[in-house]
């Protein structure tokens, strides 16, 4: 574990599937920010910028984004969400070639207005002390001089290769002129990304949402079929909302508000705070309670959020006591529940997170996806800009909360996570992982609160995840705990993969020590100057 003390900076910067090369490039490059007077946000911003040049699978100027900020100065906190619409021309009907399977991955339909840069420019404006050209200066140094493909990052990207020989835009700016991926130590550009970058420099987010950039984004759109306009763009913003919130054993724990998964996290921590800990914090008896109160939890979500703005969300009843303590009585501590709703079949998704602390205080937690890895996989042949599938998350079944609809955001999982002790910050920590992200957030923040494990103890810890059908369990959980699970009547698999990837500084109330660690799943590291 890294002990930072203050005066000092710090950040934890974490990417689904970079290599140390890239993504030390990337951290650098916010603690250069931080050297030369811009503060937490304008670090955060920057770092996640460059990462949508260097780690394109995973991010970009076509994702959305969510954000906390703490600002010393006022000691309040911010929540920003970048959460995108559906163009105004969706409507169910227009979706019936579906049915009720949902929007596909790579359908145009999934395209909903990208959100990133209006949060970006959003959190500049209030938070921030560096201009949009500041911010963008480094990813369009490398975009246009070309950057060193890190072994991951080719490993990352030649997965997709079929997925991106599907689209023009994609095989003209995302693979070589050979049809393949760049192989791990070769040097790839993108110039024409550059070029828009340097419009939204000189220019600014409208740019963006009204200008040519809009204008080329939207014949890409349409000639997709996509129901897109340009109100669409230019009538989009991203929006401040009042974090929700929860006390977990006198830690309060903040959530991003609805159409985010982020209340699901909140309604674990209400239920397992009803229970004694268990004493082995790798043993059955966690994680069993674990995956019980995340199955109910998942169920909530399912049946309730969307956006909050077509449907009426129950956000005070899901947080009540009462709420979790009918969930509670229904947990059996010896056996698993027989009947409930399956949760979300593919849980592993395209996303970065970064945490920044700065000298004066203020910490910015900031999550940026692309949801898939290239998103819908079609990108803009004169922008350069690949588009996320965000619209994927909507459902296709009339009446359900979290139907598509004109103008409506689906819900979404990218959820930046924010705790406090007696009113000060406490921790900045984000995990990323698609629906993995709310059971991420609880193990890590029980394993610090009740476990007292160190934060990179906490982030390094065994894993699992209750999937639609089995109990992935990473390796490091041991056998014995696996075949007391399955004797609980929880179906047990090993997971293929590890499960998410987190990122965390630990801010020390009282002495202001800083407390940095970075996910041994992921090419995650964390810096301090």
């Amino acid at each position: 574990m890294r002990d930072l003390h203050r005066p000092g900076r710090s950040v934890a910067l974490g990417l689904r599937g970079a290599a140390a090369t890239s993504h030390q490039t990337a951290t650098q490059t916010a603690l250069e920010v931080l050297r030369n007077g811009g503060n937490a946000v304008d670090a955060a911003i920057t770092a996640c910028a460059l990462q949508g040049v260097i780690e394109p699978h995973n991010t970009g100027l076509g994702g959305d984004c969510f954000a906390f900020v703490w600002k010393a100065a006022e000691q309040k906190l911010y929540a920003i969400a970048g959460a995108g619409w559906a163009p105004r021309g969706m409507h169910l009907d227009g979706l019936i070639e579906f049915g009720t399977s949902g929007i596909p991955l790579t359908s145009v339909h999934s395209v909903t207005v990208p959100g990133a840069v209006d949060a970006w420019d959003r959190m500049l404006r209030s938070h921030g002390t560096f201009s949009f050209s500041d911010v963008l200066a480094p990813a369009i140094d490398y975009a246009e001089r070309g950057f060193v493909v890190a072994e991951r990052t080719a490993s990352d990207w030649g997965r997709e290769t079929e997925k991106l020989r599907g689209n023009e835009g994609a095989r003209q700016h995302l693979l070589k002129s050979n049809g393949h991926v760049p192989d791990a130590g070769e040097i790839f550009s993108f110039p024409a990304l550059a070029r828009t970058m340097r419009v939204l420099a000189r220019e600014g987010r409208d740019a963006f949402y009204e200008g040519d950039i809009a204008k080329n984004m939207l014949e890409t759109l349409r000639e997709h079929g996509g129901f897109h306009d340009e109100t669409d763009f230019a009538e989009y913003g991203s929006y401040d909302v009042q974090p929700i919130s929860t006390t977990y054993r006198g830690v309060e724990c903040f959530q991003i508000p609805p159409a985010g998964q982020g209340i699901t996290a909140l309604l674990m921590l209400n239920i397992l705070a009803g229970f004694d800990k268990p004493v082995d914090p790798f043993g059955a008896d966690r994680f069993h309670l674990q995956i019980e109160a995340s199955r109910w939890a998942y169920q909530a979500r399912d049946a309730f959020i969307a956006d909050p703005a077509f449907a009426e969300i129950p956000i005070a009843k899901l947080l009540s006591d009462g709420f979790a303590e009918d969930i509670r009585e229904r947990i059996d501590l010896r056996r698993a529940a027989p009947h409930l709703a399956a949760l979300p079949s593919v849980y592993h998704r395209d996303t970065v997170y970064v945490t920044v602390v700065d000298a004066q205080g203020n910490a910015c937690s900031l999550i940026n996806s692309l949801f898939h890895a290239f998103g819908s996989g079609i990108a803009c042949p004169k922008t350069g800009i690949v588009f996320h599938n965000r619209g994927a998350g909507f459902r296709t079944i009339a009446g359900h909360p979290n139907a598509a609809a004109p103008r409506k955001r689906p819900l979404h999982t990218i959820i930046p996570g924010f705790a406090m002790k007696n009113g000060r910050p406490w921790l900045s920590f984000g995990v990323m992982g698609g629906a993995y992200q709310p059971v991420g957030q609880v193990h890590v923040l029980q394993n610090l609160i009740d476990y007292r494990l160190d934060v990179q103890e906490a982030l390094d810890a065994p894993r699992g995840f209750r999937g639609p059908d089995t109990f992935e369990a990473e390796r490091m959980i041991e056998d014995r705990v696996l075949i007391e699970l399955a004797e609980r009547g929880h179906p047990i698999k090993r997971a293929d993969v590890p499960l998410g990837g987190a990122q965390a500084i630990l801010i020390e109330p009282l002495s202001g020590i800083l407390y940095a660690g970075s996910d041994p799943r992921k090419d995650g590291c964390a810096l301090a100057i």
